[in-house]
C-alpha cells in the first residue's frame, strides 16, 4: 500500500483536471493505497516572499496559512500527483504558489514517484510543453524523484468535456498502477 496525495490545481470543482484527478484518485483507491486529494483552491497558501525564514527556522515558514500540512502530507507521501489546468501554456497559479512556498521543505521531499495531469483547451502538440516542464522542473530538485506518469487532456474547455474520453480511463488505470 501506498500513501498517495493527490494536488489538485484546478480552479474550478469538477473542471476537467479535476475530473481527471476524481478517476487517478479511483483508481489508486482501487488498488488498495492511502489517497487523499487536496483541492487547492479551498486552501489559503500565500505567495512566497523569499524573506527565508525558514532556513534559519528548520523548514517553518513565517507564512502561517495552510501550507505547512500541505507539505507534512508531501514528504509524507510515497506518490504525489500534480494536477494543473494549462494557462498561457503554463501551470495555473495555485500550483505555482504550492510549488514556490515548497521551498520551506524541499529538500525534505525525497525518493517521490511523480504524476502529472494536465488539461487544455487547445489540442496542438506542443499546448502543454511549457506545463509539463514547470512539473518536472519542480521534481527535479528533489532529490530521488522518479516521473512515472503523464496524462495528457487536451482539446477540452468546459468543465466536464472531458467525461467519456479515453483520457477518463487512462487517467482511472494510472491510478490503478500508483
Amino acid at each position: 500500500m501506498k500513501n498517495v496525495l493527490i494536488l489538485s490545481g484546478s480552479p474550478r470543482k469538477g473542471g476537467n483536471s479535476d475530473l481527471l484527478c476524481d478517476e487517478f484518485l479511483r483508481g489508486a483507491q482501487e488498488s488498495g493505497n492511502k489517497v487523499e486529494k487536496i483541492f487547492l483552491r479551498d486552501t489559503k497558501i500565500g505567495y512566497c516572499n523569499a524573506c527565508y525564514y525558514c532556513k534559519k527556522s528548520g523548514g517553518k515558514c513565517a507564512i502561517q496559512d495552510d501550507m505547512s500540512e500541505i507539505l507534512d502530507k508531501m514528504q509524507a507521501a510515497d506518490v504525489i500527483v500534480l494536477a494543473s489546468p494549462v494557462y498561457f501554456y503554463s501551470i495555473d497559479a495555485q500550483m505555482k504558489a504550492v510549488i514556490d512556498r515548497s521551498v520551506a521543505r524541499w529538500t525534505n521531499i525525497l525518493d517521490k514517484e511523480f504524476y502529472y495531469i494536465m488539461a487544455a483547451a487547445e489540442d496542438g502538440e506542443t499546448v502543454m510543453d511549457c506545463t509539463l516542464e514547470c512539473f518536472r522542473g519542480f521534481a527535479a530538485c528533489l532529490k530521488g524523484s522518479k516521473e512515472m506518469g503523464v496524462i495528457y487532456g487536451k482539446g477540452v474547455y468546459e468543465p466536464g468535456t472531458i467525461k467519456g474520453t479515453p483520457m477518463m480511463s487512462e487517467a482511472y488505470e494510472m491510478g490503478k498502477r500508483a
